[in-house]
């Protein structure tokens, strides 16, 4: 899949230009609204500096939270917009607005090369709603439109989806990347290809299993997900997570799996902790058959883990969703420790690729970032990718 980038327009094309540029700035913010981790704003800075470099004005917009269309003051990005001057080493004006008389004074006003920051679409309730005439009232700011926030790719919503019918549009860099990584593993992945996927859901991720069965050489479940196989198959699994969810689907999904030549991989023993889930829990390792009434699980037991590891090294192509425990309690952090280090230790023996917050955050505790080969910004859209849904934020993007 190749889409139309900024790289298509020349410089002609972009100086003086408004160019409107989508952008993730969904970012994570502390009780004193401090940014604890600004990957997502530095991941956009080469197709910013770009759009500077070729004296465009430049106009971005995001969605910070969920305010649900209400005005929610610790929800404006006046944090990212301090930081991403300190970012470009230029001033970024942040507006109190999206649309409406003063956005469209203030951007009236910017000189090539400049750029301002939005305030938060979601304020808005029909941004989610995909509305036209919202739609409109952000077209109206610009000439150009570049979509560049890959994470809300999966959502047909007015920034997204609606803008991109009224303007000329092109991918940025970061979308471009996001698509042809995801593209690969699709399409071409070299073999083995091994996906691990963890965190606490298993709805919203059939599709993407039944849709990789199809493609990877071996699945690995661990986490939340693996309690809910487990409980389809007749297992114990206590108190661990467990989500209402239709056991005979997922059932069903083991059984496929098992007939296409044992493609899932499951724990075989877990950490499970007594009663709660806290750095002071009483924890111990149990085979999955010997999980008791009031056990959670809380981590991949050992040999699970070796299992796991094993089935990692001989792959050539990794994707990885989502922490095999819970991660957040240090003492139940081991297993999402060592794939971590697992993946990093693979750094030239095979292409690495990871999606999603918890599984980013997991490598960057690790310190070992620089040694994957890509990191999705993307959770649930690099999910939908993979489940081979069509991303509406990318459909409505020409092709080169």
């Amino acid at each position: 899949m190749q889409k139309k980038t900024i790289k298509d327009l020349n410089k002609d094309q972009l100086e003086g230009k408004r160019v409107l540029v989508r952008v993730d700035f969904n970012v994570p913010l502390n009780e004193e609204l401090e940014i604890t981790d600004d990957t997502r704003i530095k991941a956009v800075l080469p197709t910013i500096k770009y759009l500077v470099s070729r004296k465009a004005k430049v106009v971005l917009m995001s969605h910070l939270g969920r305010p649900k269309g209400k005005i929610i003051e610790k929800l404006r990005l006046n944090p990212v917009a301090r930081r991403l001057t300190e970012l470009l080493e230029q001033k970024v004006k942040k507006l109190d607005d999206c649309i409406g008389k003063e956005a469209e004074e203030e951007v009236a006003k910017l000189q090539p090369g400049e750029v301002v920051l939005l305030e938060n679409l979601r304020f808005h309730p029909e941004e989610e709603k995909n509305d036209p005439k919202f739609s409109k009232a952000l077209a109206n700011l610009a000439d150009i439109f570049v979509n560049d926030a890959f994470g809300t790719a999966h959502r047909a919503h007015a920034s997204t989806v609606g803008v991109a019918r009224i303007l000329p549009s092109y991918a940025g860099f970061l979308m471009a990347k996001e698509v042809e990584v995801l593209s690969n593993l699709l399409e071409n992945p070299e073999r083995p290809f091994v996906v691990l996927l963890g965190g606490a859901k298993i709805s919203g991720k059939i599709e993407i299993v039944q849709n990789l069965l199809n493609i990877a050489d071996k699945i690995l479940i661990a986490g939340g997900m693996s309690y809910t196989c487990l409980a389809a198959l007749g297992y114990e699994v206590g108190k661990s997570l467990l989500e209402e969810y239709d056991l005979r689907v997922v059932y069903k999904m083991l059984k496929e799996a098992e007939e296409k030549g044992n493609k899932i991989l499951l724990p075989i023993d877990l950490v499970v902790a007594r009663k709660e889930v806290s750095e002071k829990a009483v924890s111990k390792l149990v085979r999955v058959e010997n999980i008791p009434k009031d056990g959670i699980g809380v981590d991949l037991g050992e040999e699970s883990l070796e299992r796991f590891k094993k089935e990692l090294k001989k792959a050539k192509t990794i994707f990885w969703n989502g922490p095999v425990g819970v991660f957040e309690i240090e003492k139940f952090a081991k297993g999402t420790n060592r794939i971590a280090r697992c993946l990093a230790d693979m750094e030239d023996k095979a292409t690495t690729v990871i999606g999603g917050g918890d599984s980013i955050a997991a490598i960057d505790k690790v310190g070992v970032a620089e040694k994957i080969t890509h990191i999705s910004t993307g959770g649930g859209a690099s999910l939908e990718f993979l489940g081979g849904k069509k991303l509406p934020g990318i459909e409505i993007l020409p092709e080169e």
